[in-house]
C-alpha cells in the first residue's frame, strides 16, 4: 500500500483531545482511518512503586514513552503491517487491559502530548493539529477524568497539574504550536461545535485522499 496521510493531534491534559477524536473518527470506516495513541507506549512502571511513589512519579515527561516502540510501531504500520499492542490503563488495577489490534489505513492518526517534540515522528505528519483550552478549562476535564476514571484523589489531581502537567506543556508542547497547521480552541461544552469542525476537516480529508 502507498503511504498513508498522517495526521498529528497534539493538545495538552484537558485539551479535549479524546472527544475531538471520537468526533473525527465518526467521519470515517475502520478501513479509511487507523489511531495510534501515544497513551498506549507509557513505559510500565506501577509494579515497581508504592503508591505514594505513583502519586510523585512524574508521568509527564518524554522519557516515561516507549519511544523506540512507539516509532517502530508508527514505522511497521507505514509498511502497511498490522500491529497487536497491549492498551494501558494508567496503573487502575480495577481495569482489565485489552490487547488492540490497529490495521493500516490510507489515513493514519498519530495523537499524544510529545508527538511534536518526538522529531521522527514529527518529520512523517503530513498535517499538525493543536488542540487547546483555557487552564481553568482544562483544570476542571482533567479533574473529572482522574476522579472517576483513573482513582486519583483530589489531592493527587491538584499535585500532578501543578508540578507535572503544565510544566511539561510548556516545555514539551506549547514550543511547537506555531508549527501546526490548525490550531482548534477547544472551550466549549457544545458537541456541535466540535462535530463541525471535524465534519471541515474530514470532508477535505475526503476530497484529498480517499479518491
Amino acid at each position: 500500500m502507498n503511504k498513508p496521510f498522517i495526521i498529528g493531534i497534539a493538545g495538552g491534559s484537558g485539551a479535549g483531545k479524546t472527544f475531538f477524536l471520537k468526533c473525527f473518527l465518526e467521519h470515517f470506516t475502520d478501513a479509511e482511518v487507523c489511531l495510534v495513541s501515544q497513551d498506549d507506549y507509557y513505559i510500565p512502571v506501577a509494579h515497581k512503586m508504592t503508591k505514594e511513589e505513583n502519586m510523585f512519579y512524574n508521568f509527564d515527561l518524554p522519557s516515561t514513552i516507549d519511544q523506540q516502540h512507539f516509532e517502530d510501531d508508527i514505522a511497521r504500520l507505514m509498511r502497511g503491517e498490522t500491529i497487536l499492542k497491549k492498551e494501558y490503563t494508567f496503573n487502575n488495577p480495577d481495569i482489565e487491559p485489552k490487547m488492540l489490534e490497529i490495521k493500516p489505513a490510507p489515513i493514519m492518526i498519530v495523537e499524544g502530548l510529545f508527538i511534536l517534540h518526538f522529531k521522527e515522528i514529527a518529520a512523517i505528519l503530513d498535517l499538525k493539529i493543536f488542540i487547546e483550552a483555557d487552564d481553568n478549562i482544562a483544570l476542571q476535564r482533567r479533574i473529572k477524568r482522574d476522579l472517576t476514571e483513573r482513582g486519583y484523589s483530589p489531592e493527587d489531581v491538584m499535585y500532578r497539574w501543578v508540578n507535572h502537567v503544565q510544566p511539561a506543556y510548556n516545555k514539551y508542547l506549547l514550543p511547537y504550536r506555531d508549527e501546526c497547521d490548525q490550531v482548534i480552541t477547544n472551550n466549549t461544552q457544545e458537541a456541535r461545535d466540535i462535530i463541525c469542525v471535524t465534519e471541515v476537516i474530514s470532508k477535505q480529508l475526503r476530497e484529498r485522499i480517499l479518491i
